[in-house]
């Protein structure tokens, strides 16, 4: 038996969180119940009701988006702005695997395979995610190494990653670094060059894990196939 929130994840509905927030306000039921307490646990013979939707099993589905400058990453917005979702064709509910802010642009996974979203997605596993800042002013080896050992943002320490200088433009005055790290907080890659006294003109992020963008034009595309998504997998199992 498993808790309620994890299997609503891992049914693609939400995410955990948002499966313990609607478990709260009473919009699950189990067996025709209503359910208000995280630490419930049920197993295969349970029907579990979302919201009105009686959840099932559906084909699991992986896409990897270049995404956009200018789009929301969430499943919806209440300001009517173009979202991510909104950019891959399917019929299946799918959502974000994190997020990229407004103004960054890359790599995004969308799937409603809630598990492997979820593994993805917890620091402990340690999955690649790899960032190219542009930066204002020329940043030294003492900077590189106080990002890659790890900055305070709120109080908390980041995870150590790496950083690399790609290039300066001594016309222009900017850098250009590669930033590697295993958390996705809100702004962190942003936050981070702050830190260091840097602000970030433009971020794409470039990699996760092993999947990378390129061929990618901005708003496409791809669609993971089974030796990719497995690969994944055992990425995160490591």
């Amino acid at each position: 038996m498993e808790r309620l929130q994890k299997v609503i994840a891992n049914f693609g509905y939400t995410s955990r969180r948002k499966a313990e927030e609607l478990i709260l306000a009473g919009k699950v039921k189990v067996n025709g119940e209503v359910v208000k307490e995280l630490g419930t646990k049920v197993d295969s013979s349970d029907t579990i009701e979302v919201e009105g939707h009686v959840l099932e099993n559906k084909e699991k589905v992986y896409f990897l988006l270049n995404k956009p400058r200018g789009v929301i990453t969430s499943v919806t917005d209440d300001k009517d702005r173009k979202t991510v979702v909104d950019l891959i064709n399917t019929d299946k509910r799918i959502y974000p695997v994190g997020r990229l802010d407004y103004d960054t642009t890359g790599a995004l996974l969308l799937t409603n395979d809630g598990e492997l979203a979820n593994l993805l997605m917890h620091p402990k596993n340690e999955i690649d995610k790899v960032y190219v800042a542009k930066v204002k002013g020329l940043i030294g080896k003492k900077e590189l190494t106080t990002l890659a050992n790890g900055v305070i943002i709120d109080g908390i320490k980041t995870s150590k990653g790496k950083a690399r200088i790609l290039k300066y433009d001594k016309k222009s005055d900017t850098s250009i670094v590669e930033l590697t790290i295993h958390e996705g907080k809100n702004h962190q890659v942003k936050n981070m060059f702050k830190a260091i006294g840097y602000d970030v003109l433009k971020l794409k992020r470039e990699r996760i894990a092993f999947l990378d963008v390129k061929g990618l034009n901005s708003g496409e595309y791809t669609i993971l196939n089974p030796k990719e998504v497995k690969k994944l997998y055992n990425e995160v199992k490591k």
